[in-house]
């Protein structure tokens, strides 16, 4: 299949039933994008209830990195589920999560011998990270930045900034957190140009807020994203990461890297972070972990994570069938996925900077392997954002089968599964130049 193929129009007759019922029984805050209703899925493309096949280019959020019910990862789901369902890893002991524990521990790199907690999803793998880095240094505080997203949990959201109404209502949240300019090249914040600017957001971090608000002998960690995900899909230069670890390091603070949405493979290596070559003290990993079960994981060397027993713990963390499909993730990530990623990612890339960089709504277009955005913009000039035209763009897509998300105010994000071919790729990139024509008029 190469192109999506359409039964009904969207959604259709079963489709609004089941939307009819979700919104008498599921909770509203959910924010539904699309009527999609799925009932099945085979590699990046997915089935409606109604029969429509649909083109995957958003991988449930950027989850199912080997693919909707990739073979192998059904196989080891299943061999799994029939020996042990469940029997909480941080009271007792199972063999897959003492694997996938290994696993991990060896793939990330810290440059040291590292130890892995395994819970159950982003969110919690960030409010696990956070203990850690205030449990070992004995400090109160943390950095943060603008725009960057790391869940919906308290303290998690104490650190999320990508939109005020996901703190509307929330607050007084968790004390302690400070936001701080992130990299945000094409829209900086002080209207200066990289390389040029010599990193002058790194130098208001030290200069003005550790020298006159924060004390650096107080702040336990900077987190951040190695590449903004709900904030727009942002790419901050590999030198602005490499003087964040020098900035960490001079100060005695962690630096903790959310490798949530873009790691496993998701940027064409298995973490963002290695295009740098910048080294972390803890790491925060979920999402494609799994091929879409829940499990989440953070990573820190063993001088670090040696808190005593009780200091934290989880009931269905390490779940054993979710450490199975973890395991069966990796195994498929390394055996071509993350090269595919880098691959079709540098394809697409091409294409859309050849379709659509000249087009009067494109503002930028940014990305690496398979985790790029495209920023929608009113005028090309004054960059003014243009998020009711994105809005359309979002669901003028979804009409004609392709499955995209938004990612801050006004960016388009394509993040399909790792498994997509180059001519998937193409279909869905026909499509989205197709729908940016169409609404071009909305512009006026």
């Amino acid at each position: 299949m190469l192109k999506p193929h359409l039964k009904t129009r969207l959604p259709g007759p079963k489709a609004r039933a089941w939307i009819a019922k979700d919104q008498r029984f599921v909770s509203p805050s959910y924010t539904r994008v699309y009527p999609a209703v799925i009932a099945h899925g085979k590699g990046v493309w997915l089935t409606d209830v109604d029969g429509n096949q649909l083109l995957d280019f958003n991988a449930g959020i950027a989850v199912c990195s080997t693919g909707h019910a990739h073979p192998k990862v059904v196989a080891a789901i299943k061999a799994q589920a029939e020996k042990l369902l469940h029997y909480s890893g941080t009271d007792f002991y199972y063999t897959p999560e003492i694997e996938l524990a290994e696993r991990l521990a060896k793939l990330v790199q810290t440059g040291k011998d590292n130890r892995v907690f395994l819970c159950n999803s982003g969110a919690e793998a960030v409010e696990g990270a956070l203990k850690l880095a205030r449990y070992k240094s004995k400090r109160p505080q943390f950095l943060a930045f603008l725009h960057s997203f790391h869940g919906r949990t308290m303290g998690a959201l104490s650190f999320t900034s990508s939109k005020a109404k996901q703190r509307k209502g929330f607050f007084p949240l968790v004390p302690g957190v400070t936001h701080v300019p992130y990299a945000y090249c094409y829209r900086c914040v002080f209207n200066l140009k990289h390389p040029s600017c010599n990193l002058a957001c790194l130098k208001y971090i030290e200069e003005e807020i550790l020298g006159t608000i924060v004390p650096p002998e107080e702040v336990a960690g900077i987190l951040f994203e190695p590449v903004l995900g709900e904030g727009g899909y942002v790419f901050p230069p590999d030198d602005w990461i490499r003087g964040l670890r020098a900035l960490a390091t001079k100060y005695g603070m962690f630096l903790i890297a959310d490798e949530i949405q873009s790691g496993m493979g998701r940027t064409g290596k298995m973490f963002a972070l290695e295009h740098s070559g910048v080294k972390p003290d803890i790491v925060t990993l979920a999402k494609g972990i799994a091929s879409g079960l829940p499990l989440g994981a953070f990573v820190a060397p063993a001088e670090i994570m040696d808190w005593e027993p009780g200091s934290h713990g989880t009931t269905f963390g390490g779940n054993p069938v979710s450490c199975a499909a973890g395991l069966a993730t990796l195994e498929v990530l390394n055996a071509g996925l993350v090269a595919n990623s880098a691959k079709v990612g540098a394809f697409m890339l091409k294409e859309l900077n050849e379709r659509l960089l000249d087009h009067p709504m494109v503002g930028d277009i940014r990305g690496r392997g398979l985790m790029i955005g495209v920023e929608i913009v009113k005028d090309k000039r004054d960059k003014e954002r243009a998020p009711k035209e994105r809005d359309a763009i979002v669901q003028k897509c979804f009409e004609k089968g392709l499955l995209i998300l938004g990612s801050g105010a006004n960016t388009v994000r394509l993040m399909p599964p790792l498994v997509i071919t180059k001519e998937e790729a193409k279909a869905g990139l026909d499509i989205l130049e197709e729908v940016l024509l169409e609404v071009l008029p909305l512009r006026k």
